[in-house]
């Protein structure tokens, strides 16, 4: 029955995290070009660039927010009330003062921000427009964290997946109209706050009706263990995230910032429809390493790492070749700036493919609580990145916040591989280096296979045509690799598909 119930939580996430991405890639494509078309590309890069410096606040999570949700794992899956609303209890209390604190700083920032424009926009037009876009910001700190972590530690994030989806379709429509109807940016970005004030509203409500949380429960001990542990993994993951168009918007310009954001739409857009894929694996890994089942761990976590090589080079090989058709149909009747940028787009495809070739490795980690023996990691790919970021761009522009961003990421893959590999689920460590190589010769034999086809591509039809030969090709030489240097791994594989399915008829 618990195995049932693990198998639907984890479709139910799957399904709807997958609908989720697809609506947020759909809605994420349309509002950047009518702002880009109706505001230009200065104001496209200044959204982005303000979100960008809101989304630094979250470096105040400190890691909490990864140690809460792993926290909750032991507690929920003994049903202990009491256990989860101590946890509940800390973690709202922390962020709480982490939301008092984003007040502060939004407030700090609107006095200095307009100084890194370089006087791009006006003071006034720039406040107005951070002020606006904060306001969602303030909703997650004071209401939402807690909520959501324990409803992804429950396994139920298919509740988020769905609240968000719908949300996310009302705004997008409302933001057409303000769009259409000539409005202020400001009253286009207010629309969106304004909507996104409802999420963390409806997951309070589902937490209050569906788990017992007892407000009045008290604590002598500290109930989150290692609860700062996970700065490292968190600051290191929101420099990665955060560095590149910081670094742009002081030491370049608003243009390269919205050259940037575009290419970043389709890779995140690509990174996040990947994600949905796995949703629920992270939860599902730190519910069995809390019962101790050692022997499913070990076979989910290796198939769970097989396959996502595979997909990471079916996907982000698609990316790679056709991102750029793509982005010149995408910024047509744009002409204020430049948004061919080819070399930039491969060295971005290249760093989130490393970025999605750790998530094993991360999830487990994060699974088993190891923060702080993974610290150490974090630490240095951040400062990799933030050195080789600030240097390059002088002399490279975009280019040198790509490398930058590739260069420590290929570090920190490769570090979480061997620490998972070792210190958790104890393999052998050549396993992880044959992936990586056989990775890099379907990568660079899948990249020149395609360079052949020469098709025109004018409009997303003539694109969507393009696309599934490239991901034909793609996946014909993925599926022919396998068969070469993993075929032991490929018959099991088809072999638990083929008892699961005779099990379910």
């Amino acid at each position: 029955m618990a195995r049932q119930t693990r198998s639907r939580k984890l479709a139910y996430n799957t399904i709807s995290s997958l609908i989720f991405e697809i609506t947020t890639i759909v809605c994420g494509l349309i509002l950047p070009r009518l702002i880009l078309l109706y505001y230009g590309s200065n104001v496209n890069g200044l959204i982005n660039s303000i979100s960008q410096f809101l989304g630094i606040i979250s470096f105040l999570d400190l890691g909490v927010g990864a140690v809460v949700q792993t926290s909750f794992y032991k507690p929920l899956a003994e049903k202990d009330s009491v256990g989860y609303s101590k946890i509940y209890k800390s973690s709202h209390k922390f962020f709480k003062k982490v939301g008092l604190i984003l007040l502060i700083y939004v407030i700090v920032l609107s006095f200095i921000y307009p100084f890194f424009t370089n006087g791009e926009m006006e003071w006034d037009f720039v406040v107005t427009l951070l002020l606006v876009i904060s306001i969602s910001y303030f909703a997650q700190y004071f209401f939402g964290v807690t909520d959501s972590l324990l409803i992804s530690a429950d396994q139920r994030g298919y509740v988020q997946y769905n609240i968000k989806t719908i949300t996310l379709i009302i705004n997008t429509i409302a933001c057409i109209i303000a769009i259409k109807l000539n409005a202020p940016i400001q009253v286009v970005k207010l629309t969106t706050s304004v909507i996104f004030l409802a999420r963390p509203v409806i997951y309070h409500f589902y937490v209050k009706k569906h788990y017992d949380i007892q407000k009045m429960v008290q604590y002598d001990v500290e109930p989150i263990k290692q609860k700062y542990n996970g700065i490292a993994q968190h600051v290191s993951s929101v420099i990665l995230d955060n560095t590149d168009i910081i670094v742009l918007t002081i030491f370049s310009n608003l243009i390269f910032v919205s050259i940037y954001s575009v290419y970043c739409l389709v890779i995140n857009g690509v990174r996040s429809l990947m994600n949905s894929l796995s949703s629920g694996i992270g939860s599902l890994l730190g519910e069995l390493i809390a019962k101790k089942e050692t022997r499913k761990l070990n076979f989910i976590y290796n198939m769970f790492e097989w396959i996502n090589h595979n997909m990471v080079i079916v996907i982000f090989g698609c990316c790679a070749t056709l991102i750029v058709p793509f982005i010149k149909i995408y910024t047509s009747n744009i002409s204020d700036t430049n948004y061919i940028q080819p070399i930039f787009a491969l060295l971005m495809t290249l760093a989130m493919s490393c970025s999605m070739l750790r998530r094993p490795y991360l999830a487990l980690i994060t699974a088993a609580g190891h923060f702080k023996e993974t610290q150490l990691a974090f630490i240095i790919s951040a400062i990799i990145n933030i050195i080789l970021s600030i240097v390059l761009v002088i002399f490279y522009g975009l280019i040198g916040v790509a490398i930058g961003t590739l260069v420590a990421m290929v570090f920190q893959t490769v570090w979480l591989a061997i620490y998972s590999s070792k210190k958790i689920i104890h393999k052998n460590i050549v396993q992880f280096f044959k992936y990586i190589f056989i990775d890099i010769i379907l990568f660079v034999g899948g990249y020149f296979a395609v360079k052949w086809i020469n098709i025109s591509c004018t409009n997303y039809f003539s694109w969507i045509g393009l696309a599934f030969i490239h991901f034909a090709i793609w996946l014909g030489i993925v599926l022919l690799g396998n068969i070469i240097f993993n075929f032991k791994l490929c018959k099991q594989f088809f072999m638990e598909l083929k008892l699961r399915f005779l099990k379910n008829r």
